[in-house]
């Protein structure tokens, strides 16, 4: 373990990747902060996994670290599935000082809101999710899940929770192929999480919605955690630009016993959003020094 500030035991340390890779893209991130891209998923990364996704904030420390590192940073990026508006209420990001240069990629990429402009730009959504929307409840009460299961309506996809049924990876189960089908017939695709199965829009992703960003921002290194299956096509973009050598990347699994994926890819793994808070609080201790 490499620390920072030892002399303060209640200051968290900066913890050191697990593989060559990710210590490289550490040490890119901390030697040139000014072209690094810190990234962060939402759920079960900068706020704890609820039953009710209505109920989800941001660690309060977490985004104190963010406003004490942004500043530092070419940029930082949340990239959610969540609509960009109800990730920065949840987020309580607006008028944060420090958060300046923060985006907010919502629904995969396809909305942005700029802490600058305070502004969302999106897309309208297709045909096929409004009548997703329509059909939804009844399906659920054919399958008899109509009561343990929750629609969360995010604009632009559909998500169906299966957390509070009595046994959710079985309602989880009962649902992937009826959701599968329904979703093709209405050219969309289903995007599965930790019990909750989402409809949504083809051509996005966060691996292409984090890329873009990079290439927007000339960034030279980037830091991406996420938790969730949604988060492993970052991955994937943070591993491919490292292996064309065009850009530095850490990679770090938000853990959690629920979803081992991205455990068994990730540079670094953290206990949960109290250690992507400590994280942040150890970046931000670095490069203030």
């Amino acid at each position: 373990m490499t620390t920072n500030r030892s002399s303060s035991p209640s200051l968290p340390s900066l913890p050191e990747p697990t593989t060559p890779a990710g210590r490289a893209g550490l040490a890119a991130l901390l030697g040139a902060p000014g072209r690094a891209v810190v990234a962060l998923d939402f759920d079960g990364t900068l706020a704890p996994i609820v039953d009710r996704p209505d109920q989800a904030r941001a660690d309060v420390r977490a985004v104190l670290a963010l406003s004490r590192l942004t500043p530092h940073l070419a940029a930082t990026v949340i990239v959610t599935g969540r609509p960009a508006a109800v990730a920065v209420e949840y987020g309580r990001f607006r008028g944060v000082a420090g958060l300046e240069r923060l985006v907010v990629l919502g629904h995969y990429g396809l909305e942005r809101w700029d802490a600058a402009t305070g502004r969302v730009s999106a897309p309208e959504p297709p045909a096929g999710v409004a009548e997703v929307r329509l059909a939804l409840p009844g399906l659920l009460q054919a399958l008899d899940v109509w009561h343990t299961t929750w629609i969360e309506d995010k604009g632009s996809a559909l998500a169906v929770h299966t957390r509070r049924a009595p046994d959710p990876q079985a309602a989880l189960d009962l649902l992937r192929a009826p959701l599968a089908e329904l979703a093709k017939r209405h050219d969309l695709v289903v995007e599965p999480g930790r019990y909750v199965l989402e409809l949504r829009p083809e051509g996005m992703d966060k691996g292409r919605a984090l890329t873009t960003f990079l290439a927007e921002h000339r960034a030279e290194s980037v830091l991406f955690a996420g938790d969730d299956l949604g988060d492993l096509a970052a991955f994937s973009a943070v591993e491919a630009l490292r292996g064309s050598g065009s850009v530095a990347g850490l990679t770090v699994c938000s853990g959690s016993a629920e979803v081992h994926a991205l455990a068994e890819r990730a540079d670094l793994v953290v206990p949960g959003p109290e250690g992507v808070a400590d994280l942040l609080t150890a970046l931000a201790d670095a490069v203030e020094r």
